[in-house]
């Protein structure tokens, strides 16, 4: 049985967690000159997945977010020049998202914002205590047995100019 103490913590961390998801959408939104932080990371996402794989449902899965929810980005950003959709060729009721030459531009430009964002983000974080925080929030990310995706420390980017990759 949870004691009046923990469920007290449990509740505080989640509505920081909360409030903090939210702040940050905003604060990641101030920072960036062309896209959202949300479409940032969605561009993010698809330069980390395999060349091919870019599919609305793995980008999903790297977010950790709907499909519906990524339809919506990719939508936004193709609009804008900065991805192509195309049919995929291993799964026909399947899309594939591509970067397009205009939007690896903006990725390396809005990308050298967001690490901006990030310095002063975790300024006064030693390099052990942001281990053990991603460490803690891999922990909670896996509440329901699922692992968190993950971004690979290096990434090729990959673009689609006149619809191939």
């Amino acid at each position: 049985m949870e004691t009046p103490r923990a469920i007290f913590l449990m509740e505080q961390t989640y509505a920081t967690l909360f409030s903090l998801a939210n702040k940050l959408q905003v604060k990641g939104d101030q920072y960036l000159k062309h896209l959202t932080s949300r479409q940032l990371m969605t561009m993010i996402a698809i330069a980390h997945l395999p060349e091919g794989e870019a599919s609305l449902n793995n980008i999903a899965r790297k977010l950790g977010t709907t499909k519906q929810t990524v339809k919506q980005l990719v939508g936004l950003i193709t609009e804008k020049g900065y991805a192509t959709i195309l049919p995929s060729q291993r799964d026909k009721r399947a899309v594939n998202v591509t970067i397009t030459p205009a939007g690896q531009q903006i990725l390396l430009e809005d990308g050298e914002l967001g690490i901006q964002l990030f310095a002063d983000l975790f300024r006064e974080f030693s390099l052990e205590e942001l281990e053990t925080l991603w460490s803690l929030l891999k922990k909670l990310y896996r509440f329901d047995g699922e692992e968190q995706d993950g971004f690979e420390e290096e990434v090729n980017i990959r673009s689609s100019s006149n619809g191939e990759s």
